[in-house]
């Protein structure tokens, strides 16, 4: 029987390092594309994760039984990434190259066409996003792609339910009129004549 987040922390809490390993296998890639998606590049982003993980180690401590593990965890994973904005002060920017690294799940269809498509369309999704204020961007990551429930944000951020619900509304709506724009943006640009 497969043990709970929770089990395995309290578990790496006691000294059982093989516990830590399964957490590692089972969230290294989703605080990737947690960092990734907030607009880090790909160095960056795996750079942070192993930041994250010895924090985990380092602070082990402070996880509690009644604690929720996921959303320990993106606390830290938040604090590491402020540490490093803050030493760094210069946000890097993302490059097209990224956008084909970006871990993105692949379509289900083997065609060339349909993954070429489904990455077009995951590009624009990460472009809009990166368009977003910051602590919308994170909401929406938070619940969409890390699929933490509106409780765990709560609890991550410190606010009711309620407020995360409306939130997240929010920046859908957001989300939906940036991408809007940025397809009528694209739609003008293939209209226009070259030279013009």
């Amino acid at each position: 029987m497969d043990q709970t987040d929770n089990d395995l922390m309290l578990a790496a809490k006691n000294g059982d390092a093989e516990r830590f390993g399964i957490l590692f296998d089972r969230y290294h890639q989703r605080l990737f594309d947690f960092f990734y998606r907030l607009g880090s590049d790909a160095a960056s982003s795996e750079d942070l994760v192993q930041e994250v993980f010895l924090r985990m180690l380092k602070y082990r401590n402070t996880f509690r039984p009644d604690s929720e593990f996921r959303a320990w965890m993106y606390g830290i994973a938040r604090t590491v990434r402020i540490d490093r904005f803050r030493s760094q002060r210069v946000e890097t920017s993302l490059t097209s190259d990224d956008v084909a690294v970006s871990g993105a799940r692949k379509d289900s269809s083997d065609s060339p066409f349909h993954h070429v498509e489904y990455q077009e369309r995951a590009a624009l999704l990460h472009r809009a996003l990166l368009r977003l204020p910051e602590e919308k961007r994170e909401l929406l990551i938070l619940a969409r792609y890390q699929e933490l429930q509106y409780e765990q944000i709560g609890t991550l951020l410190g606010v009711d339910v309620g407020i995360v619900k409306v939130r997240i509304h929010r920046a859908m709506v957001q989300l939906r009129e940036t991408l809007r724009k940025m397809s009528v943006e694209s739609a003008t640009c293939v209209v226009k004549k070259p030279g013009k």
